[in-house]
């Protein structure tokens, strides 16, 4: 494809135009998108990948708008993919990291592409890891990917990023929401963010106390204080960030990160064309179609229609 060719030359059109791509759902921009995503694979594998997850509010724009910053004072390029909720009835999106990030527009080591998650569950946008892989090929050094406002369960960047930053606030839940399971268990960093309010150390012995609780920590994540409005602490959060890469390096959990990753990103797209083909199926094949009015009769079981399905399937009529 033309566009892989001007992608890899540092085309920043062409790289807009392949994300538009790669972001296509239908099926008709199914194959562009799975050539463009082929050819552009090899050339993968080089940016470093910074997640930056938290609560609604906890400051995740401002953060990620001041780190990169910091970031370009070092002379290297970002790319930006800022995930935003989707309306469950109009199906738009306000892209509001767009305001918060406008200083970097005109800055040509800088791209920032804003996504809606349509739907999709986890923090993420379907194609943010696919987008990802552009930018990766593109050229980007670093590449950091806000989540929409998550709660504790949502975890899909960990499949996505190499460190994962977990953004925290004074005034966000006591120390029995510290120490519940799910996304505080992801965190590489945790960055204590609006750290000039009341209870910004009390939220630090927190999180730290509950690092104490655990055994056989390979990794301490360190617990950092930030100010992002006033660029409070983001030299700090960037060592952190340095110091945890340089760590996966030498200890070679880069390698096995990024092979696990792979094989869940694996896992996951044979599980998405399986459930398009079985919504085709469902939509087209009439004997199928009859397996849906047999379960609401109570005449067949979900399990049982599942399996028919399964059995039915023939992936070389997609």
């Amino acid at each position: 494809m033309e566009i892989v060719k001007e992608i890899l030359s540092g085309n920043k059109r062409a790289l807009a135009r392949a994300i538009t791509i790669v972001e296509n759902e239908d099926l008709e921009g199914q194959k562009n998108k799975e050539q463009l995503l082929k050819e552009i694979y090899p050339y993968t594998g080089k940016a470093y990948i910074i997640g930056i997850t938290g609560s609604p509010g906890a400051g995740k724009s401002s953060l990620v708008n001041k780190l990169t910053e910091h970031i370009r004072r070092l002379g290297l390029t970002v790319g930006i993919l800022a995930v935003d909720p989707t309306s469950p009835f109009t199906g738009g999106a306000l892209l509001g990291d767009r305001i918060r990030m406008q200083d970097h527009f005109l800055d040509p080591g800088v791209f920032i592409r804003s996504m809606g998650t349509r739907g999709s569950l986890g923090g993420l946008a379907k194609s943010t890891k696919d987008v990802v892989k552009v930018l990766d090929a593109f050229g980007m050094d670093i590449i950091i990917i806000e989540t929409v406002g998550v709660g504790q369960s949502e975890l899909d960047v960990m499949y996505a990023a190499d460190s994962t930053v977990v953004v925290l606030t004074p005034g966000a839940g006591d120390v029995v929401q510290t120490l519940k399971a799910g996304i505080m268990e992801i965190a590489d960093i945790f960055a204590v963010n609006k750290a000039d309010m009341v209870g910004a150390d009390k939220v630090v012995t927190q999180v730290e106390a509950m690092l104490d609780l655990k055994d056989d920590i390979k990794w301490r994540p360190p617990v950092v204080k930030v100010v992002s409005t006033s660029n409070q602490g983001l030299d700090s959060l960037y060592e952190a960030i340095e110091k945890h890469r340089k760590y996966l390096e030498k200890t070679g959990e880069l390698d096995k990160v990024r092979k696990e990753r792979a094989l869940y990103e694996v896992a996951e797209s044979a599980v998405h064309r399986v459930r398009a083909y079985l919504n085709h199926a469902l939509e087209s094949n009439e004997e199928l179609v009859g397996l849906l009015e047999k379960v609401t009769q109570k005449t067949l079981s979900p399990d049982e229609a599942a399996n028919t399905l399964l059995a039915n399937i023939k992936f070389s009529d997609t």
